[in-house]
């Protein structure tokens, strides 16, 4: 992801933190299946990148964060668009734009959210979940059912890594 960036545009690759200072653990990736790991963390970084603490760079200023945040969402989407699941890319439209709403009202539920979408991506069974987080602000259904397809401990695991670097 840094590389890739890097080579794409000289300031994201003015960005990026020290070599020593990156870390390269994934957060929500080992929850789902492998061929989505690297877009689902480019997505990841990016959220980061808009609201939380990055994994991977360091935007001098606002400006370069929020293009840098909205340059790793599409890489991340198109990472997983040539893959030709369009249910997977549904999926990651909807997590961002809940995310953003999420971020707007001040509100809890992205690390559920992120959870099941990383564990369920494609296979279109979070609309229920998803509403009762936009409309309920209650991300139950949504910890349920990646608890129900990973398991405690690795959402666990993933929530105690993105309650680090989430937003405050």
């Amino acid at each position: 992801m840094a590389v890739d960036a890097a080579a794409e545009s000289r300031l994201w690759g003015d960005c990026l933190l020290a070599e020593s200072e990156r870390d390269r653990s994934p957060v929500f990736s080992p929850l789902g299946e492998a061929r989505y790991a690297l877009g689902l963390e480019t997505i990841y970084e990016g959220y980061l990148v808009h609201y939380g603490r990055p994994r991977l760079f360091a935007p001098p200023d606002d400006d370069t964060a929020l293009l840098l945040g909205d340059y790793l969402y599409a890489h991340g989407v198109a990472r997983i668009s040539a893959l030709h699941e369009v249910a997977a890319v549904a999926d990651l439209s909807e997590l961002i734009s809940l995310c953003s709403q999420l971020r707007a009202e001040d509100a809890d539920g992205d690390g559920q959210l992120w959870a099941a979408t990383a564990t369920l991506l494609g296979r279109g069974v979070l609309d229920d979940a998803r509403t009762a987080l936009r409309l309920r602000a209650d991300p139950v259904q949504l910890d349920r059912a990646a608890r129900g397809a990973a398991g405690d401990e690795a959402v666990d695991s993933a929530l105690v890594a993105h309650f680090v670097r989430r937003p405050a």
